[in-house]
């Protein structure tokens, strides 16, 4: 999901820009993300011929449809943040 909103918010980010910009992730999750993400036709993937390669990736005109959906999902969970944490902690004590 950050790589999705994090490359909706740039035209185009190489590999190396798009790890630091996305906390704690490493490097291997990335590019299984990134795969993944291009996989389903979300993500493009371009390399440029010189040493040591270029890539460089951006979203799909599908990928940027889906920035909307993500952002609306965001908000709905920070505005109920507080009632989603209540109910876990209810649930944790119904268990005990």
């Amino acid at each position: 999901m950050h790589a999705i909103i994090i490359l909706g918010k740039a035209d185009t980010l190489r590999f190396t820009a798009l790890k630091k910009l996305i906390p704690g992730i490493s490097q291997r999750m990335l590019t299984v993300t990134l795969r993944t993400l291009e996989e389903d036709g979300l993500v493009t993937r371009t390399i440029f011929p010189q040493i040591p390669p270029r890539v460089e990736y951006e979203l799909t005109p599908l990928g940027r449809s889906l920035v909307a959906q993500l952002i609306s999902l965001s908000g709905w969970a920070n505005e109920n943040r507080v009632h989603i944490l209540r109910a876990r902690e209810e649930y944790i004590l119904k268990k005990n």
